[in-house]
């Protein structure tokens, strides 16, 4: 059995516990006690009930929902930069989404979150993650996972080359060639998408903050598209 000197030991336990084995024991502890708070508050204080089952549950996942709301807040400034400049703005004029306000929003925050963003956070960032792990490591599981996720964006993307503006702007033929490009393209940038949201799985513990920057990309994507087609009305 090789000899482990007790440096060498200390940096493997380091790069385990990046933050201090100290820290992720009093976190843990933290959790365990906020926990045993809830029940006993469920359970013997009348009339908190389902208001503050919601609200533990934010606290309990504040860390993800941060990281959400941050790269929300993120993307929505870089949409609204992109569909204030004329440069950019063909981006956002895709005919798949051309909705009036009632279908955007209906679009933004029900059907894309729960007809594409639960199933897919849940399949790729969660089951799919976490059935990987047994056996890769993380940069392996963040790089087969998101292979996977832009690979099943192939059948959407076969009509984004005649509804997107933008990149009919760029290639302005049609035919095998040019639908074959834009399957191409949209497998590379939601590939790309994945190791992002992978990483802020990772990062943050939870699939929340992967979820945050699916729906700031998807639904303020057809929010924002809602702006750009009356700009340009």
């Amino acid at each position: 059995m090789p000899f482990r000197s007790p440096a060498s030991s200390l940096s493997l336990e380091r790069l385990r516990f990046p933050w201090g084995r100290r820290a992720a024991v009093l976190g843990s502890l933290a959790v365990v006690a906020a926990i045993i708070g809830l029940n006993l508050a469920l359970h013997l204080v009348p009339g908190p009930g389902l208001g503050l089952s919601v609200a533990a549950a934010a606290v309990l996942l504040r860390s993800g929902a941060l990281w959400g709301g941050a790269v929300v807040l993120l993307v929505g400034t870089a949409y609204l930069v992109a569909v204030l400049l004329p440069s950019t703005r063909t981006a956002f004029l895709d005919e798949r989404y051309r909705f009036g306000v009632s279908e955007a929003l209906l679009t933004a925050f029900i059907v894309i979150p729960l007809g594409t963003i639960l199933l897919e956070e849940v399949a790729f960032r969660s089951v799919l993650w976490g059935m990987l792990s047994r056996h890769m490591g993380t940069w392996r599981v963040l790089l087969v996972s998101s292979s996977l996720f832009g690979l099943w964006h192939v059948f959407p993307s076969l009509s984004f080359a005649s509804a997107n503006q933008a990149f009919s702007d760029i290639v302005p033929t049609s035919g095998v060639a040019t639908t074959v490009l834009a399957v191409v393209g949209t497998v590379l940038f939601t590939g790309l998408g994945g190791v992002v949201a992978g990483e802020l799985r990772r990062r943050s513990g939870s699939v929340l903050a992967s979820a945050g920057m699916h729906w700031a990309t998807n639904s303020l994507g057809v929010l924002f598209g809602l702006v750009a087609w009356r700009l340009v009305a």
